[in-house]
């Protein structure tokens, strides 16, 4: 039977600050290689049907790449991923204002968010999994935000092929957390997700103003191009005439999911075209948010030199519902001394067990 490995080799480094590519390997075909710079998931390697292995995931090639500006090739984003509007919340009574970075509004915790840090790694090991522990100190006022916070990322890789991520965390005073992953998703590699198919197991969404704020209360997604409660083809979905569609340039909204939050339970499931490859998408998560990729231009590409293009890949942002901390009716983001947060999101790759 195989086994699992860890290891991992230097990739450069930031202001003096080393920075590691932490590689796990299933032994049985699945590989994930993890930057310590933004905790970012920089390849996800899966067979497909027929044995061929290629990275389900979109990357930069150096990382001088990943320290420039660029929008957030899968890495971990924080301390409030998605949008806090203008940039302000009021927690017990005190506002905090965090750096506008997006049409005056906070994106991903602001310009200098978890995305630009270089995060602490340890290794381990199970029988039958291999991971890596990220951690990271963020201290009271970081991007304006309450509270010294303490992160992890855990990212285990099984026998089966599954990649875990798991996001805790503890703060010295009342803060607000909001963390997912950034991963650009091609499960065939051929540079386009207009042929893949998408399902959501969620009857409701967001839509969103011209900025990307919440208009209000979810919406039905039934007689919406949002409808993606059976297998839709992105492309046929993206070509509607919607308004919605039109504000983000495609999917950028975050879908209220099906059941009770805290639980593990499927999220989406990703087929590439002839189902060469199949993601299914688990989270303890109360909401995923959609992103095809609609602000890529090409002007950033990998190491192989292919250019990462307008619909080109598809996130799968599992997480908390934006603007949270001004929307009292939407599940809380509060984090306070003595509690931890924590949730998992699990990637499946449902055509290795046929």
């Amino acid at each position: 039977m195989p086994r699992p490995t860890v290891h991992s080799t230097p990739f450069g480094s930031v202001q003096g600050v080393p920075v590691h590519l932490w590689t796990l390997d299933s032994g049985t075909g699945v590989q994930a290689d993890v930057l310590t710079y933004g905790a970012s998931l920089h390849r996800l390697a899966v067979p497909d049907t027929t044995g061929a292995t290629a990275s389900v995931t979109r990357s930069l090639a150096t990382l001088d790449d990943y320290t420039a500006k660029h929008p957030y090739f899968g890495a971990v984003v924080g301390r409030y991923a998605n949008r806090i509007a203008h940039g302000r919340f009021t927690l017990d009574g005190t506002e905090y204002h965090i750096p506008a970075n997006d049409r005056g509004h906070a994106l991903h915790g602001g310009p200098e968010g978890f995305h630009t840090k270089v995060w602490d790694a340890t290794e381990g090991r199970t029988g039958d999994s291999v991971s890596v522990r990220l951690t990271l100190h963020s201290p009271h006022g970081d991007m304006g935000f309450p509270g010294a916070l303490d992160s992890t990322v855990t990212y285990t890789l099984d026998t089966a092929g599954t990649l875990a991520v798991d996001y805790a965390g503890a703060t010295d005073r009342p803060t607000v957390v909001n963390l997912t992953n950034h991963a650009y998703f091609d499960l065939a590699g051929h540079g386009d997700v207009l042929g893949h198919s998408l399902e959501v197991e969620a009857d409701t969404y967001l839509p969103v103003d011209g900025d990307g704020i919440p208009l209000g209360p979810q919406a039905e997604v039934r007689g919406t191009p949002f409808d993606l409660t059976a297998p839709r083809v992105l492309g046929e979905r993206l070509g509607h005439d919607d308004e919605q569609l039109r504000r983000a340039g495609g999917f950028d909204h975050c879908w209220v999911l099906r059941g009770p939050g805290g639980e593990l339970r499927r999220a989406a499931r990703l087929t590439a075209p002839d189902a060469t490859r199949v993601m299914e998408v688990w989270t303890t998560e109360p909401g995923i948010q959609v992103y095809t990729a609609n602000q890529l231009d090409g002007s950033f590409t990998d190491a192989t030199g292919r250019r990462h293009e307008r619909h080109g890949s598809v996130c799968l942002e599992t997480q908390h519902l934006p603007d949270s901390p001004n929307r009292p009716e939407l599940p809380s983001t509060v984090l306070r001394p003595g509690e931890t947060t924590h949730s998992r999101t699990e990637l499946r790759f449902a055509h290795l067990r046929n």
